[in-house]
């Protein structure tokens, strides 16, 4: 009797040291963005879209001045860093950006950061972290379904849509090189194919990024970001007026 209860110890700390650990990530093949994703398991779990990033700054915003064109600048780091006011003067042009973030936490956060301000414009730079995976492995079918659905929302509240073309990246630095071998040029051009094509048919502005920025190698202009895949001010400034003539685009049309 006592060698049973024994092993019936035995085997309920067996459960116990079991159930207690923490189940590993699955490898990426990538060390910086294994380290990354496991950084981001709190977001991930605890506020998936991020929606308490604005969520003051967006109560504490007025609605539209009559006349008022407000723009929305929507998207990841790319986004997120950009200095609206010093390549924007004097405009209604409001950043919502995130770093890091996917098709998927854009899709959950939308309503919050985009529908609610009521701009005129949505301008979306968004799925280079897709392709990276930060929050999971993305076939490219279920990117183009968010972008898709993106759009759908916007047009039910009769928002302008500009779509942006995924940035090229480099491997011309250290840093460059990490970016770059997450992230395949040729998903990333077969990725703004689709783009493309779908602003085509629905009727939507695409704003392409990638062609003045390419170098003769199909890479991101090494003067134009230091790290492979964040524009500095040189990539910035060539993204500006190009950013702008879309706006005006979309805004002499009809929303679609």
């Amino acid at each position: 009797m006592r060698g049973f209860a024994n092993r019936i110890l035995v085997m309920l700390l067996f459960c116990v040291a079991a159930f207690g650990q923490q189940p590993a990530i699955p490898s990426t093949g990538h060390a910086g963005l294994d380290q990354y994703r496991a950084s981001r398991i709190a977001v991930y779990t605890d506020d998936f879209g991020q929606l308490a990033r604005y969520r003051d700054a967006n109560a504490a915003l007025k609605a539209p001045a009559p006349g008022e064109t407000r723009v929305i600048f929507f998207g990841d780091s790319i986004t997120d860093i950009w200095k609206l006011d010093d390549y924007f003067p004097g405009k209604s042009y409001i950043n919502r950006g995130i770093g890091g973030q996917t098709t998927p936490q854009m899709l959950v956060r939308f309503r919050q950061d985009v529908i609610d301000l009521q701009p005129k414009v949505v301008v979306i730079l968004a799925g280079t972290n897709d392709i990276a995976g930060n929050t999971g492995p993305m076939r490219l079918e279920d990117i183009e379904a968010n972008y898709s659905s993106l759009a759908e929302l916007a047009n039910v509240h009769g928002i302008h849509v500009v779509f942006s073309s995924v940035l090229p990246v480099h491997n011309y630095t250290p840093k460059g090189q990490e970016f770059f071998a997450q992230r395949s040029p040729e998903k990333i051009l077969e990725l703004n194919r689709w783009l493309k094509d779908y602003c085509a048919t629905s009727g939507l502005v695409y704003l392409d990024y990638f062609t003045p920025m390419v170098d003769d190698k199909g890479l991101l202009k090494r003067d134009l970001a230091d790290d492979g895949l964040h524009p500095n001010a040189a990539g910035y400034k060539i993204m500006a007026p190009l950013a702008e003539a879309a706006i005006a685009k979309s805004l002499a049309s009809s929303p679609k």
